[in-house]
């Protein structure tokens, strides 16, 4: 895997890549190391590295900040770098070999979870599968909402005022 980090304005921030560089295992920015910190777990990553937010990491930066949390840290269900779930749905193996390893010490480091990879996340029942690796966590998750077959919401468009939902996985 290659660590990749850089200070991004007020917060040390660090991705954790494959070997390859086709999967984008974490981001991770902390501002107040102190301070709580929140795991968003959502569908897979897109252009954000450890230099730059896409618009959905600028979402989430902005959420922790407002939230009170002195950090936060990006995994997905599928660790493969693409900007279109369609796209994403064609790699031959959009998980990732390390994607559960680094699922799990993510939840670890994070004081609260915030479940939030959309409907794309029926795709392979992975979305299914990273709910029952949550369920055995001792992290509280939460969402930000649910779709009409239960999947957490993805952040990109839920408003700020939503407060994060205990998820009693």
């Amino acid at each position: 895997m290659i660590t990749r980090s850089h200070t991004k304005g007020d917060a040390p921030s660090t991705a954790v890549y494959s070997g390859c560089e086709n999967y984008r295992y974490s981001l991770t920015r902390v501002w107040h190391p102190e301070a709580e910190r929140v795991l968003f777990v959502m569908l897979n990553p897109s252009k954000a590295t450890e230099i730059e937010n896409d618009p959905t990491v600028e979402r989430c930066e902005r959420r922790a900040r407002a939230l009170g949390f002195g950090g936060f840290q990006v995994t997905n269900i599928f660790a493969w770098r693409e900007t279109s779930p369609k796209l994403m749905r064609q790699a031959k193996d959009p998980v990732g070999p390390d994607n559960d390893m680094i699922l799990n010490e993510g939840i670890l480091w994070a004081d609260q979870v915030i479940a939030a990879w959309g409907t794309h996340g029926a795709h392979l029942g992975r979305g299914a599968q990273v709910q029952e690796l949550l369920s055995r966590s001792q992290t509280p998750v939460y969402h930000l909402g649910l779709s009409k077959d239960g999947h957490p919401k993805h952040p990109l468009y839920i408003r700020y005022a939503q407060e994060p939902i205990f998820w009693g996985l």
